[in-house]
């Protein structure tokens, strides 16, 4: 039961570029952005709701609002990407949201990187590379591209803070209301550009409709099935199982949009996949070592690397 939850979860993440580019075809990306928390909230909501027949709101912390802020930044620049470019091109993201969190937790934190460590930031970065490469010419990369790049990193910086945000958050919260919480005030944030940025791409029609809500859906609800397999199976498998939307959003832009999947992007989602289970493993050890040591429990940085743990909707 525990790997069914996690390659549904998995399955719903895979499918985030493609409702992307779907939505894309009729309107903006802040409407897109906004959609996604709209949705989730309401779907998270409605499931809490008669989960725990109550719901809160929390707003007083600050780091409620610099989750909300990652998260903004993650969506925002995240769905631009895929408006503008390939519907596949999400998947930087997970690698370049691991480097960050290593930086965090290096600056931040006052960790070591280890040598399984560097070695995942090097995995990473070559896949990283032949991603963004793609075997192109330098003037070709140059012009196409590198502001998909951009925006993608930029992305990556978000979903850092949001995932710094919720570790500070988790030792004094739910993760039902934590999430509830940060989503809601992302819908305000979001919603305040609209009236100058909202237009229409294109006919709206069912398929859009769909996309939107299948986007909230995934945002809201993903992280509770995927957060109840991971109780249920070994850690090793549920970080290749969690991750292995990568590989299916390839599949789906070639199957749905057409897109060019090449040994170079094939190849470097490979190599970033190894890098983030290396991360993954490298942090299983950190925790088991401090779980050793009674006196370092209340230290122990659980959490800033819960995405790639869990993935993220």
């Amino acid at each position: 039961m525990g790997i069914f939850l996690i390659i549904i979860a998995s399955l719903m993440w895979s499918f985030v570029g493609i409702f992307v580019k779907t939505a894309s075809l009729a309107v903006d990306s802040s409407t897109i952005t906004f959609s996604r928390f709209f949705f989730g909230v309401l779907f998270l909501g409605l499931f809490l709701l008669v989960k725990e027949k109550k719901i809160k709101i929390n707003w007083k912390s600050k780091w409620i609002w610099i989750a909300a802020a990652g998260k903004c930044c993650n969506y925002i620049f995240e769905n631009l990407g895929i408006s503008i470019g390939y519907a596949y091109g999400n998947v930087l993201v997970m690698p370049m949201s691991t480097l960050f969190l290593v930086l965090i937790s290096t600056l931040y934190l006052k960790e070591k990187i280890s040598p399984k460590g560097w070695l995942a930031i090097f995995f990473c970065l070559t896949g990283i590379f032949l991603i963004c490469w793609n075997g192109l010419p330098l003037s070709v990369f140059i012009n196409d591209s590198i502001v998909t790049t951009l925006l993608f990193t930029l992305s990556a910086v978000g979903i850092a803070f949001h995932l710094l945000g919720q570790k500070m958050l988790l030792p004094t919260m739910d993760s039902g209301t934590m999430n509830l919480s940060i989503f809601f005030w992302c819908s305000w944030i979001t919603i305040l550009p609209l009236p100058f940025t909202f237009h229409w791409n294109g006919p709206f029609d069912i398929r859009v409709l769909a996309a939107l809500m299948g986007l909230g859906f995934i945002t809201g609800i993903s992280f509770y099935i995927n957060a109840i397999g991971m109780k249920k199976v070994p850690f090793l498998a549920a970080v290749i199982l969690g991750n292995s939307n990568v590989l299916l959003s390839l599949v789906w832009a070639r199957l749905f949009f057409h897109e060019p999947i090449t040994p170079y992007i094939v190849s470097g989602a490979v190599l970033f996949l190894i890098g983030i289970v290396l991360q993954n493993l490298e942090n299983a050890s950190k925790r088991r070592a401090y779980a050793t040591n009674k006196s370092s429990v209340a230290q122990l940085p659980n959490c800033i690397f819960q995405k790639q743990k869990t993935g993220e909707g």
